[in-house]
């Protein structure tokens, strides 16, 4: 049987991933939305979101155990090839029986493994959009996942300024579509 939250964090996997695959060289230097990020330091930062999935889904870690191993440089002499092995490592570990209903020990407590994968699957989305901006691609969002994001983010959105990981929201526009209400919502101008 099929899971629709699964299907969607692979969705937002591949849309990263083309992304990802769309660097040229000249570019992983090259600025982006999240300010204090280069593209590099942004698919080095989602890189290392999917690598944590393994060890707090798969193993049962805390992140206290994991430390710092999943700190600093991720990607490598080939970032490309670093993103499709975290990739393909998340969406093991998540796929495993079971891996949804698990109770997984996060920085900020206890969630639900289901929780942990909605929250991963929306900030890759929102990521998707930064990183397309960074290297000037095409920056329109899939409808699905776009709307799978706002229903992750809402109930939480008026805090996540508040918490660092995320600009004030800026003003949605009268009659803003859900990719510029979800953007909006988390600090950016579509």
């Amino acid at each position: 049987m099929a899971e629709p939250l699964l299907d969607r964090h692979a969705d937002a996997l591949e849309l990263f991933g083309g992304l990802v695959h769309a660097v040229r060289p000249d570019q992983w230097d090259a600025s982006t939305p999240c300010t204090e990020w280069t593209v590099r330091d942004l698919v080095n930062h989602v890189t290392g979101e999917q690598l944590w999935i393994p060890p707090l889904v798969s193993e049962g870690r805390t992140v206290a155990d994991v430390g710092d191993a999943l700190s600093g440089d991720l990607l490598g002499d080939d970032p490309a090839a670093a993103w499709d092995r975290a990739a393909e490592g998340a969406s093991a570990a998540l796929a495993e029986p079971g891996a949804l209903e698990r109770t997984v020990q996060l920085s900020y407590g206890p969630a639900k493994g289901a929780a942990y994968c909605s929250e991963l699957t929306a900030d890759t989305v929102v990521h998707a959009w930064d990183l397309a901006r960074g290297i000037g691609a095409d920056d329109r969002l899939p409808v699905d996942l776009v709307e799978f994001s706002l229903k992750e983010v809402m109930p939480y959105a008026g805090t996540l300024a508040d918490s660092g990981m995320y600009a004030p929201p800026v003003d949605i526009p009268p009659g803003a579509d859900a990719q510029t209400r979800l953007l909006a919502l988390l600090g950016r101008k579509a």
